[in-house]
């Protein structure tokens, strides 16, 4: 399926979730909860409703109660299994090319390294290091509000890091714009890339 399809189904499933928790709930609240525009969350419900997924029913004061009907639930379902089925392609995937990351830093003699993007694949990276000799110093983002990520210090300014080795690109966002201002600071012969990026 495409990235569009993806994220669609990603709606479709937040929504019903958003619903089975909290049947009172407003469509500027779904639209907030979605991160989406509100008439665009109103036509992910409308779309669930003609699909059977969803019951509409009056209540005072001029608001509507949502209800997932037995078809909602199942759809649920269905999208649930479905985003852990790709959550745990993603993370086999990622974890392998963590690993051939970190062979290549090895290969190079480069045992400290900096991660550079605070995300899901420094989180694996930070497990996939743990298994091999190559040491995390900690992580630069220059965009991430964090002090502290993975129990290392999160850096804005890769200067204020201490020595280290090389970096190895864990961006998710933006890797390409992040692997360009690394090369502005860092030789690029001294960044890694994992090949689940797919920059190179």
């Amino acid at each position: 399926m495409n990235a569009k399809g993806e994220r669609e189904d990603e709606l479709v499933l937040e929504l019903l979730d958003a619903i089975g928790k909290n049947s009172d709930v407003s469509q500027r609240h779904l639209a907030r909860h979605l991160g989406v525009a509100l008439g665009l969350a109103n036509s992910y419900l409308r779309r669930c409703i003609r699909k059977g997924f969803v019951k509409i029913s009056e209540a005072p004061a001029n608001r509507y109660l949502y209800y997932l009907t037995p078809q909602g639930f199942a759809e649920k379902s269905r999208l649930t299994a479905k985003y852990l089925s790709i959550s745990f392609a993603f993370y086999r995937r990622a974890s392998a090319s963590c690993a051939e990351a970190f062979a290549q830093c090895a290969a190079n003699g480069w045992h400290k390294v900096v991660l550079c993007g605070v995300s899901d694949l420094a989180e694996i990276a930070s497990l996939r290091a743990g298994q091999t000799n190559v040491e995390i110093a900690g992580i630069y983002d220059p965009h991430s509000e964090c002090a502290r990520f993975i129990g290392k210090e999160v850096w804005r300014d890769l200067n204020h890091a201490g020595p280290f080795d090389a970096c190895v690109l864990t961006d998710l966002q933006a890797p390409a714009a992040s692997y360009e201002r690394l090369t502005a600071i860092v030789e690029r012969s001294r960044i890694v890339v994992p090949d689940i990026l797919r920059l190179e």
